[in-house]
């Protein structure tokens, strides 16, 4: 996710907020596809596979302006479509990037530390709503279509019967669709959702005052994007996604969260509801690691209980200090550099 406060709006007052707020919830520019890999029907668009890897990193806005450098670049050893899973890492892992943002981005640093375990890591770039080099805003229901088709493509090219899937953000709630709306529990292993809009946010406590006019969402598309709109608090497609239970059977959900998330509040909104769930607060097992939403793809603790999550014999992460805000000015200043 990208923080886009450069955003124009042709209104001035709460309005003019709204957008910077709802703006922050990402604003991602990347380049025209590279490798296109599913047209499922008139007018849909494709998933990018991206193939020539970029190199580790450490930092968000780093990898950010990296990938404003290098478009469409691969995370380090991701997509390598001649990997076979090791019989300790039967399940290839699918990395769903989060919003108006790209697998590199997201992704290069979580990436090389699991092929490094020994797993088959693939990551597509998914939901762009047609504006060159965007990903992840278009509808997530069609996000999750593409999601489903990429698996199939990683099941066939491994002939591994099932993956796991980590989302961030919007990716977590992407994934969550196609296991729990598209039939994917039927070959999804583990769903782990990092910083999770699970029941979705208010933005500060803007979407309130938001639902105060007349047409919320479709006020939040035409200032954002459509895939914005639907992780709001209260947005019917969350609504509908959550009716009758935010889990299925045979799936082992995981999410791993921050009291400090800058964009999901309340922050209880990452945590799923069903019983089986496992949710992880990260100040719960290391108070002093303050990091928010932008932060929790390249924090060392948290991709370490990400690690976990997968691997359950993997090392338990260090707990060390992380300031409130990490990363949060760097990544606005390369959004709009």
């Amino acid at each position: 996710m990208r923080v886009g406060l450069s955003m124009r709006v042709g209104a001035v007052g709460a309005i003019t907020v709204l957008a910077a707020a709802l703006g922050s919830f990402g604003a991602i520019a990347g380049a025209a596809p590279a490798d296109s890999g599913w047209s499922p029907g008139s007018g849909a668009t494709t998933y990018v596979v991206p193939i020539v890897p970029g190199p580790v990193q450490a930092v968000h806005a780093d990898a950010l302006r990296y990938a404003e450098r290098h478009p469409d670049s691969a995370p380090p050893g991701a997509n390598d479509f001649g990997c076979r899973p090791a019989q300790d890492h039967p399940n290839p892992v699918v990395l769903v990037h989060g919003s108006d943002s790209d697998a590199y981005t997201d992704w290069s640093a979580l990436s090389p530390i699991l092929t490094a375990r020994g797993f088959c890591v693939f990551a597509p770039n998914y939901g762009s709503d047609g504006k060159p080099g965007k990903y992840a805003r278009g509808d997530m229901a069609r996000s999750a279509g593409e999601l489903a088709d990429f698996v199939n493509r990683v099941r066939v090219s491994t002939g591994a019967a099932e993956v796991d899937l980590v989302g961030y953000s919007q990716g977590a709630t992407v994934a969550r669709y196609f296991v729990n709306r598209l039939g994917g529990a039927d070959v999804v292993g583990r769903w782990l959702g990092i910083a999770s809009p699970t029941y979705g946010g208010v933005m500060y406590g803007i979407v309130p005052l938001l639902r105060l006019l007349p047409y919320p969402e479709r006020i939040a598309e035409a200032l954002t994007s459509e895939a914005i709109s639907q992780q709001m608090q209260g947005s019917p497609f969350l609504v509908a996604l959550n009716a009758g239970g935010d889990t299925v059977p045979g799936v082992g959900y995981t999410t791993i969260g921050s009291r400090y998330d800058e964009m999901i509040q309340p922050y209880t909104n990452i945590a799923l509801r069903d019983d089986g769930a496992t949710n992880i607060l990260v100040q719960d097992v290391c108070p002093e690691n303050r990091g928010g939403h932008f932060n929790m793809v390249y924090d060392p603790f948290a991709l370490g209980l990400a690690v976990q999550a997968l691997e359950p014999t993997a090392p338990a992460p260090v707990c060390t200090p992380v300031p409130l805000g990490s990363g949060v000015a760097e990544m606005i200043y390369e959004s709009n550099s």
